[in-house]
Formats: C-alpha cells, structure tokens, sequence
C-alpha cells in the first residue's frame, strides 16, 4: 500500500519543469494579483470576478482571491481596483493611415471622434463640403501649399456629383486633394491634375474618368493612379503606411475602442516605414498589437515571396509581419467594385480590376507553397468568385487543409 500521507522531499532542479516554473517554485519568480473593480471574462462558465492573476505577463488564473491565490509568495496589485477590466478586442479589419490623415482635413459624412477624444463634425452635402474647405484654404498662410482631406462619402450627397470644378472654386491657385471613405477614389481640382500631368486631352485610362470638355472629371480611380497624384494634393508619396505621429495616433484610436490587436490590411512595407512601425510600437507606452500586411501593388508574385519572408524574420511581440493582402477589385458604392450581371442599379460600367487574374491565381500558388497567409479584397461578386476560382486551381497545386486565405468585403 501507498502511504499518502508520507512526506516526500525532493530538488526542484531534478524535476523536469521549464525554467520558469523552476523560478516560480524558487520564489524567484514572483505571481502578481491584480484587483480590479470588476473583470469581464467573456467566459459563461465565469463571466465576472474581481481578481486576476498574472505570472511573467500571462494570465493564470481569474476568480475570487481565496480561490487563485498560491501558497508560496505573490504580489496584490490594486492599481487597478476601481476599473473595470476586460479582454481586449480584436481589429480585423483596419489601417494604419488612418492616424496620419486625422492631420488633414476630415470630410465624411458622420461624426468621427479624434485620436484625442473630441468630435469632427460630419458634413451632409456638397454644399457644405465647399464652405468646409473654404474654410480651412483661409486658414493656410502658404498659397501654394496642398489642401488635403479624407473620408469623402458622396454616395450620400443628393445635390450634386463632385467634379474638379467644384474644387476649383475653393482655390484654383493651390492643390486640393480629398480621398473618399472608401479609399479607393479621390477628388482632385485643376491644380492638383496639372502637378500630376493629367490636365489635357488625349487621355483614356479608366482611372481616369473624363468630363464633357474632354479633360479629366478630377476623379482619380483605382490604387495605382491615386498613388500618381498623392504627393501633388498633401497625401504624401507612402499614404498607405503614415508616419511615426501617425501610427501613434492609430494607436491611440486602438485604446479608445478597446483595440489592443490590430490588423493593418494594405502597406507597402518599404524599408523606411518598417523602421519606422518597428519603433513606434516597441515603445513602452504603445497600446497595441499590429499585424501588417504586405500589399500586393507594383510588383510581381515571384518578387513578392521573398520579400515578405525577410519581412516574417522581423517581427517582434507587438509587430507581426509576413503576410500579403492583394486587393482585386474597388469598392461597390465607389462603382469600382467588379459586378456580375445585372451590373449596378444605375448604370455604371462595370468596375475595375486592381491585380490581374494571372497575379493572383500565380500569387495564391507561391503563398501556398511558402506557408504565407493571403488576404484578398474582393468587394463584388464577380471578384468573388474569381478569388475562389484561383484559390481552387491554387489548392490543386498546393494542397493545405489549414491555409487561412481570407476574403475581405464577399
């Protein structure tokens, strides 16, 4: 028989454990307790207690002190006591230039709360789109400096549709550049097409749009040619991956919805803005985790693969690196997303296609056989399914029964 009841004496550092359970046990490795006034586990079986405990950065254990509390030494921490705590919330969807636009000119249709906590008012109609921008041409001592704004929504106006000469009234001696919601448009006036080379007849490109006097409308369609015009209207040449201010404003966006993993779906990743993200979210005080994908824009598949598993060797706790977003059509209520029949409800010619088949079914196939996660904006139908298509003939090739490859907007 087994005397239970035996005392049993034993070297810590005979057993197999890691070193951090060694150190634990040694008491060189201190359990802290957090007191909270209430934490929301999201867990039925427990959904609130009051304690928390936490060993080398990792939540152990949740529940009321008497249960989690060990036998050897620990740590009550009550910074915390009169706050609620919960798990923070996942982004999946987002982008990080988003803090770096909030230094122009915001122009959407809703209300949107600053990085700071105050409001920027929406504005309702082309009308008061123009007094906006007036406003803020007056308040620039530079007259030849860009005018910049983002979160234009005109699918909301019903005065009038936006063209350069719209613009043209609030300044035709400065620049002005106002990027759609979407992201996938911007409105440009005569200045900005002429610093571009875009200000003459002649032209036929369906990123450009011409209006009735055969020059182009000042709408600028698609990734590629926005990316022409960006440096000419404010926007900068790298609008997609912001600037240092920039990023910690987006962080700051992250604390304010209780984001603390976000995923950054479009960046072109140069050397200078991975630096720059690198540092950025390696300071102390930043509030989030950032997963950034590489996108796929002015580069083949084949040159892509490597870059992006250099990029994967640079990830660190709060910046995760590696992945590849590729965009193949635009967006629905810009009339840019690639429709199946019947096509939109007005009329419009059937959107663009931002990546080529080909790119896409070759980039699927070298992902695939690289253990790279992809993922694909298709905002209409007929983009849909030729995302599926290619993933299939890709699958064939490369089977995995665990890839993850994500459609954004189907």
């Amino acid at each position: 028989m087994i005397d239970y009841h035996s005392k049993v004496t034993f070297n810590i550092d005979d057993i197999k454990l890691s070193y951090k359970q060694k150190f634990f046990l040694k008491g060189l490795l201190l359990l802290k307790i957090f007191k909270a006034k209430k934490i929301i586990t999201m867990n039925p079986r427990n959904p609130e207690a009051q304690y928390m405990s936490v060993l080398d950065g990792k939540i152990v254990q949740v529940g009321d002190l008497n249960t989690i509390k060990p036998q050897v030494n620990y740590e009550l921490d009550k910074s915390f006591e009169n706050y609620v705590l919960m798990p923070g919330l996942v982004e999946g969807h987002s982008h990080l230039f988003e803090g770096a636009l909030w230094s122009k000119l915001y122009c959407g249709y809703f209300d949107r709360q600053k990085p700071d906590g105050t409001m920027s008012l929406g504005i309702k109609n082309v009308k008061e789109l123009v007094h906006k921008l007036k406003h803020e041409n007056e308040t620039l001592l530079d007259p030849n400096a860009p005018l910049a704004g983002w979160g234009l929504d005109p699918i909301y106006f019903d005065d009038k549709a936006l063209d350069r000469k719209i613009l043209d009234v609030v300044s035709d001696q400065r620049p002005i550049g106002i990027l759609h919601a979407s992201g996938h448009k911007l409105n440009i006036n005569s200045v900005g097409l002429k610093l571009a080379g875009f200000l003459r007849t002649g032209i036929n490109h369906e990123g450009l749009p011409l209006g009735d006097d055969g020059l182009p409308s000042g709408e600028i369609r698609g990734a590629e040619t926005i990316a022409l015009v960006t440096r000419h209207v404010g926007l900068g040449k790298d609008w997609l991956s912001g600037d240092a201010k920039g990023l910690r404003n987006f962080g700051k966006i992250c604390a304010r919805a209780g984001v603390t993993t976000a995923a950054d779906l479009a960046n072109l990743q140069t050397d200078e803005a991975v630096e720059m993200m690198l540092k950025v979210t390696s300071e102390p005080d930043f509030p989030a985790r950032i997963v950034s994908l590489r996108y796929m824009q002015g580069i083949s598949p084949k040159e892509l693969i490597p870059k992006v598993l250099e990029l994967k060797k640079k990830s660190t706790e709060n910046l995760r690196l590696g992945s590849i977003k590729i965009v193949a059509d635009g967006s629905i209520q810009g009339f840019t997303a690639r429709l199946k029949w019947p096509g939109y409800y007005n009329g419009a010619p059937n959107g663009m296609w931002y990546t080529a088949p080909e790119h896409i079914q070759e980039a699927y196939e070298l992902a695939l056989e690289n253990n790279i996660l992809v993922h694909t904006h298709t905002n209409g139908d007929e983009a849909t399914e030729l995302a599926l298509d290619c993933l299939e003939g890709a699958l064939a090739k490369f089977p995995k029964n665990d890839h993850r490859f994500t459609l954004q907007h189907c």
